[in-house]
Formats: C-alpha cells, sequence, structure tokens
C-alpha cells in the first residue's frame, strides 16, 4: 500500500483510508468489527477516519485497536452530540475532544475534524479557537475541517487548519480547481471523502431518496463510461490519484470489498488521457454541482 506525507502535517497516510461508518452499525457484530480492523491495518491502510455520529465506531475502534495505536493515523469529527453541551459551541468542542480520547482508548487523536461545520458557525470563531486549543494543548496534532462549497473556502482562508476532508469523485469535481488546488497551495492534508460516488452505477432507474441519488443524475447526464474498467476501479483510481490528494476513505462492513479497494488502489492512476476525458466530460456538463455534504 502506497504511503503519502500527508501534507504540511508531518503525518504520513495510506492513499486508500478506512471510512469506519459502517463498522458503528447496530447489525454488525463486535466479532465482525473487529476483524474488519485488524485486516484493515494487515492490508497496510494506516489512516482510519471515523465520527461522533457513527454510531459505535470510536468505541469499537478503542475497543479493539487501542493495543496497535501506533500503526495507524486517526481521524474524527466533533461539534456535536455530547451530552449536556449545546451543539456547536466551543465548549462542546472541547468536551468533544475529551469524549473521543476516552471512548477511542488513546492519549492523542491525529486528527481532528469540525464535521460539516455551517459557515455561520465558522465564522462566529469559538468552535474554530477551541480546537485550535486543543491542539496546543497537545490533545490533538492536527486541527482539521470537513465540509464543502463556501464553508471549505472560508476555512482554508482561516489558516487555522493543518488538513481538509472533503467530496470529490468523478460526479463531484468542482473542487478540484478550487479547494483541492488551494489546499495544496498551502501545504494542507487532504483527506477525499465518498471517492466511489456512492456507487450510483447500482441503480439502472433514479433511485429516488437514496444517498446516491445525486450522483446518479449528474452521471447520467455526462454519460461517463468506465471503458474495459469496472466502475468501483473507475472511480477510486480517479480520485486517489488527483494532485493534491493524500488518502481517499471508502467504508465496507465486507472483507472481500476491503481487500478488493486495497487492489485496486496498487493499479496506480489511470492513463493521463483518461484523467483528463473525466475533466473534460464533467466541465462540459457542469449544471452549478455543488459539493455534496
Amino acid at each position: 500500500m502506497e504511503q503519502r506525507a500527508f501534507g504540511n502535517t508531518g503525518l504520513t497516510v495510506s492513499a486508500l483510508g478506512f471510512g469506519a461508518g459502517h463498522i458503528g452499525r447496530d447489525e454488525m457484530t463486535e466479532r465482525e468489527a473487529e476483524q474488519v480492523l485488524n485486516t484493515v491495518l494487515e492490508l497496510g491502510i494506516t489512516l482510519i477516519d471515523t465520527a461522533r455520529g457513527y454510531g459505535h465506531s470510536e468505541e469499537r475502534i478503542g475497543r479493539h485497536l487501542a493495543h496497535r495505536r501506533q500503526e495507524f493515523v486517526l481521524s474524527t469529527k466533533v461539534g456535536y452530540g455530547v451530552e449536556g453541551f449545546e451543539d456547536w459551541t466551543g465548549p462542546t468542542i472541547t468536551a468533544g475532544v475529551e469524549r473521543a480520547l476516552k471512548t477511542l482508548q488513546t492519549d492523542y487523536l491525529d486528527i481532528v475534524h469540525l464535521h460539516s461545520c455551517p459557515l455561520e458557525v465558522l465564522q462566529r470563531g469559538d468552535v474554530v479557537e477551541a480546537l485550535v486549543r486543543a491542539k496546543e494543548a497537545g490533545k490533538i496534532r492536527v486541527a482539521a475541517y470537513s465540509g464543502e462549497n463556501e464553508a471549505l473556502q472560508y476555512a482554508i482562508e482561516t489558516g487555522a487548519f493543518g488538513s481538509l476532508q472533503f467530496s470529490v469523485n468523478l460526479c463531484d469535481q468542482r473542487v478540484i480547481d478550487a479547494g483541492l488546488q488551494l489546499a495544496q497551495e498551502n501545504g494542507l492534508g487532504v483527506i477525499a471523502k465518498r471517492p466511489l460516488a456512492n456507487a450510483p452505477w447500482r441503480f439502472a432507474e433514479r433511485p429516488v431518496g437514496e444517498y446516491a441519488e445525486e450522483y446518479w443524475v449528474r452521471l447520467q447526464q455526462m454519460n461517463l463510461t468506465p471503458g474495459d474498467l469496472s466502475w468501483d476501479e473507475f472511480a477510486l483510481r480517479f480520485t486517489a490519484y488527483l494532485p493534491g490528494v493524500h488518502t481517499c476513505i471508502a467504508g465496507t462492513s465486507r472483507l472481500d470489498n476491503l481487500k478488493r479497494n486495497a487492489d485496486i488502489l496498487a493499479q496506480g492512476p489511470l492513463p493521463e488521457a483518461v484523467m483528463a476525458h473525466v475533466r473534460e466530460t464533467f466541465k462540459a456538463n457542469d449544471q452549478e454541482w455543488v459539493g455534496q455534504i
């Protein structure tokens, strides 16, 4: 598994990261979660991304990987859902960091994001200041922002964050010439989420109400095809090898999918002509397609 410097943060991450949302679900057993998490590390995947809102995810990572803490970069998210605190206030950030440290059974958190924090909250300043104070206290290594569009742009301009997480994929490319380029210029670490674009190719007809609906509409408009590749390989290799992307997080509860994703990344980047075609096709069909939160 290819390992990359994570911007100017001093961290190193794998080109493929693990999105740990699936392992937080009630229907997944503890034994299954343990097996998936340990297989992640055995495959050389060194970035694990979780969040306060991902069910049992943080708890299970702490339970099953605390003894392997030095083997991976731990990324989580805060801002809401802390008992006794109002969402999106400075004290909530502070309490959220403390809670994550305890739940994840660790003395420090590598990357902590403000999770889809609204623009007006960022502009107020108190949540950003609280996250920076947690970094100054040594509780987190990198203060980060996860979000899209105007809020993402503002977050970059503050200079307060060392890394970012946002959607970038075949169907969500506007950020490539905006936030991604600016992040690269400023040496920020970048975690690309939704590299598989929620797999809209699974649906023969518009999946109304499904998470993939917006991307399905875009893909139909673009009339893009993967050629001789499978859709998942086409999508993953596109995102993972965009200049400025350090890791792309894909989540799954299945070991076969996990191993397949690792095998796909080992194939390297798509040919330059294919990358150029994908970019041109998006631009030719773009109908003010903003980043999906």
